[in-house]
């Protein structure tokens, strides 16, 4: 599941989506927030989830396929924000669960740096 909203992420119900099924050996999560500073040091009043919502699913959709090539995972989720971000917001969630935990950290570490990497967030002093 993937999934871009302009209301805030409730991370736990995200995480929960993904613990349904009894072969389940390890959930890894990863919660983002929006830090009070920049990379430079200088204090943030909020960030900008730049960019369509088609572009931001379309990125989210790819990664979510290629979670499902290289892992053997029972489920996972990607949500990710879009529009203005305050301080201390979540901006993504991703959950993995998998049989055994070395799939479900690689995979969930690898889906958190390709959204990053990918998506365009613009920090507003």
């Amino acid at each position: 599941m993937f999934e871009v909203m302009s209301s805030p992420i409730e991370p736990y119900a995200v995480i929960d989506s993904v613990r349904k099924n009894a072969g389940i050996g390890a959930t890894v999560s990863f919660i983002g927030t929006l830090r009070g500073q920049s990379a430079d040091g200088r204090q943030l009043s909020h960030a900008d989830c730049e960019g369509s919502r088609e572009e931001a699913e379309a990125l989210l959709k790819d990664i979510s396929a290629e979670l499902g090539k290289r892992w053997e995972l029972i489920d996972f989720a990607i949500r990710h924000r879009e529009g203005r971000v305050e301080v201390g917001d979540v901006i993504m969630v991703v959950a993995v669960a998998a049989r055994n935990r070395p799939q479900a950290f690689e995979a969930c570490q690898y889906a958190v740096d390709r959204a990053k990497e990918s998506l365009a967030i613009r920090e507003v002093v």
